[in-house]
């Protein structure tokens, strides 16, 4: 176990910040695969950082492919105990305009096709997620980013969908009748797999477009998203570097380091001793 607390997971550029020193690459493999790339570590204001670029360097997995359980089991073994996910998404609501910051309060999964959880080959857990994002951790988030100078949105709905493709124009007017607020395509699995790795996690959404639903704007391209997340690459890093310079004041014991607590349902006899090796960084203290 190392004394890396806090992770972030998002774009291959947010590492590239002066404050960050003694920097180190960590290669990894765990029973879910590798994880999308080396997790770089470093030393931010005194706290070891972990970054994970979520699509690689150099953006080669798409959303489908990224190893979410492979990322998450990674941090989780490294003894993360918080995740700022920073991504890009399309605003589903006038509000929230491009270049505006959203931390979300709930999540849609509108998948099909990913992995969604690391119980399986004879341990069943059932983890309660009326709260998908850990309410105490987003506060700190939203609070980093409006002390950096962000515009940012506290609450709403992030839904998920598979990708790579944008929307239709049916497809988002749907969306905003349902009451999503915001629109991406990696957010899930990754936030209820941190919930179950008992890992605080809160998402700092940039909003980069009016996805397509907006008649006075043009229909969101990929030239229009890289210009906005280039932009607010550097508000992400102050909010970042404030939040590792701060940490000493804001970590804590949040819900979501007890999340397994009363989830784990299978008798414990019965589970097989190689799924309890697989598994033991997250259940580890429950079976000992």
């Amino acid at each position: 176990m190392s004394d890396i607390e806090l992770a972030i997971i998002g774009g291959s550029g947010l590492y590239g910040m002066a404050e960050l020193t003694d920097i180190e690459e960590i290669h990894m493999t765990t029973p879910f695969g590798d994880p999308s790339d080396a997790i770089i570590a470093g030393s931010l204001h005194g706290r070891r950082v972990a970054f994970l670029p979520r699509h690689g360097r150099g953006h080669l997995l798409n959303p489908s492919e990224v190893p979410y359980r492979a990322n998450i089991f990674a941090l989780k073994t490294l003894g993360v105990k918080y995740i700022v996910s920073v991504s890009a998404c399309g605003s589903l609501r006038e509000d929230y305009a491009p270049g505006h910051i959203v931390v979300p309060d709930q999540l849609f999964d509108h998948t099909k096709k990913r992995e969604m959880t690391f119980f399986e080959g004879g341990l069943v857990a059932h983890v309660g997620v009326p709260s998908p994002f850990s309410p105490e951790f987003s506060q700190i988030i939203a609070n980093a980013v409006r002390q950096t100078g962000g515009a940012v949105h506290e609450g709403g709905t992030f839904i998920t969908v598979e990708g790579p493709r944008f929307s239709t124009k049916g497809e988002s007017n749907l969306y905003r009748q349902w009451g999503m607020s915001i629109i991406g395509m990696t957010t899930s699995p990754e936030a209820f797999l941190a919930a179950e790795a008992e890992i605080a996690y809160g998402v700092m959404a940039h909003v980069t477009d009016y996805d397509v639903w907006h008649e006075d704007e043009e229909p969101v391209t990929v030239e229009q998203v890289l210009r906005i997340i280039k932009g607010n690459t550097a508000l992400a890093q102050r909010a970042i570097s404030l939040l590792a310079q701060t940490m000493g004041e804001w970590a804590s014991d949040f819900a979501a380091h007890h999340n397994l607590e009363y989830a784990l349902i299978t008798d414990r006899a019965r589970i097989p001793e190689d799924t309890k090796n697989k598994l033991e960084p997250l259940v580890g203290r429950y079976l000992a």
